[in-house]
């Protein structure tokens, strides 16, 4: 897929930004990354709380291969039944982009702690 077909394909429910990266694309919604698209498909930002609807639809984690080691992300395939239903890839999208909300809150959390932890130690 290109970053065109991309834009396409998530246009009948949301707005994105699109760039390239890991040979592949990442997703933009508002700021935060969404999704991903690599290996012909498109991979939806997931957390804790989503993953179990996930694996409840037969999806799989990304994985890939690094120095023979195997990684996985936290983005999960997106079911078959969103490629074809606006209205199954609006619900989706919705989880990936809380995922991402919750994501991008926990990292604001930290670095506040690590500043106020920093601050008692000066």
């Amino acid at each position: 897929m290109d970053s065109r077909s991309i834009i396409e394909f998530f246009e009948p429910v949301v707005h994105v930004a699109v760039r390239h990266m890991f040979g592949g694309h990442g997703v933009y919604a508002d700021g935060r990354i969404v999704a991903i698209e690599a290996q012909g498909l498109i991979w939806m930002k997931a957390d804790d709380v989503t993953t179990p609807a996930f694996e409840l639809h037969g999806s799989r984690a990304f994985s890939y291969f690094k120095n023979g080691k195997a990684h996985t992300m936290s983005y999960w395939a997106l079911p078959d039944a969103a490629y074809d239903d606006p209205d199954e890839l609006r619900r989706w999208c919705r989880l990936a982009e809380d995922a991402a909300r919750r994501a991008q809150a926990k990292g604001k959390s930290k670095r506040k702690l690590d500043q106020a932890t920093a601050t008692r130690l000066i």
